[in-house]
């Protein structure tokens, strides 16, 4: 796995740049993690279900360790990332209207084959793999005050919650971002466990979990925890504007964090130090100025 680099773009602002990560996002740490703690790999290879992002990760990671790697995405992918798949060698089936009927296929599937699952976001080693952006994030700028970073089933920003949590005062503020139209960390905070919610918007496709894992729950549930909503309209904004300031070529997951800070959806403090995770470059760049 890459270190991934951070930019300071304002006095006290850094964005942790994981869209660089192998395969194009931070999902690869959690990927690999995953297997790698499997041992001896099964001879029908590994299986993953995911709205793109996941299954590209699982498929650099398994061609990488020899492994045959099956994944199912549903209809809303995008094309960039099935393409991306079939070059890495990925057997795709596409199925279903959202993440979760892909969801429910691949588990059907691995249940047949015997493949060892490689859940998106809901199993300790993938969280544990995630968690180590936030080691790094927080060695690279000598720490900060709070780290904001995109919500889908809530893997990612759960590692970070841990991996940010070493030293004194049990480490930063979290801001969990998510889009209004896909509110798995808002609803189930508010309901007290997780609950399903509808998936549509212009992040569906990275973002686009029905329900927060229950792992991550747990772990989000906490108090140094915020949890906030922005509209796609913000996160259309902060994409357009990550690539017009920074050059920085982001999907829309990607930029929701960003949006959180730019739409004033979550204003620092004085002299607060804040970072920013960009997770994701998934995306066709000749959509940046467009959507």
């Amino acid at each position: 796995m890459l270190r991934t680099p951070v930019i300071e773009i304002a006095d006290g602002l850094w964005l942790k740049l994981e869209l660089l990560q192998h395969s194009g996002s931070f999902k690869v740490r959690g990927a690999f993690n995953r297997m790698l703690s499997a041992g001896e790999l099964p001879e029908s290879g590994v299986i993953a279900a995911s709205g793109g992002n996941h299954g590209l990760a699982v498929a650099f990671a398994a061609r990488a360790l020899g492994a045959r790697a099956e994944i199912f995405v549903p209809e809303v992918t995008s094309p960039v990332k099935v393409a991306g798949l079939a070059v890495l060698g990925a057997h795709i089936t596409q199925t279903g209207a959202i993440y979760a009927e892909a969801a429910e296929a691949a588990a059907k599937r691995a249940a047949e084959s015997g493949a060892l699952m490689v859940h998106a976001y809901d199993q300790p080693e993938v969280v544990a793999g995630q968690g180590t952006t936030g080691l790094e994030l927080m060695e690279q700028t000598g720490g900060v005050d709070t780290v904001l970073a995109a919500v889908g089933g809530g893997g990612f920003a759960a590692g970070i919650t841990v991996g940010t949590s070493a030293g004194e005062g049990g480490g930063p503020r979290i801001v969990a971002v998510e889009p209004e139209r896909i509110p798995t960390l808002h609803a189930a905070r508010r309901a007290g466990e997780p609950v399903p919610v509808e998936v549509s918007g212009v992040a569906a496709d990275a973002l686009g979990a029905s329900r927060v894992g229950g792992l991550a729950f747990e772990i989000l549930s906490g108090d140094r925890v915020e949890s906030v909503l922005v509209t796609d309209e913000a996160i259309v904004a902060a994409r357009r504007t990550l690539w017009e300031r920074h050059r920085v070529v982001a999907e829309h997951s990607g930029a929701a964090a960003y949006a959180a800070l730019l739409s004033g959806v979550y204003t620092p403090a004085p002299g607060e130090r804040v970072a920013v995770v960009v997770c994701g470059s998934n995306t066709d760049p000749a959509t940046l100025t467009t959507d």
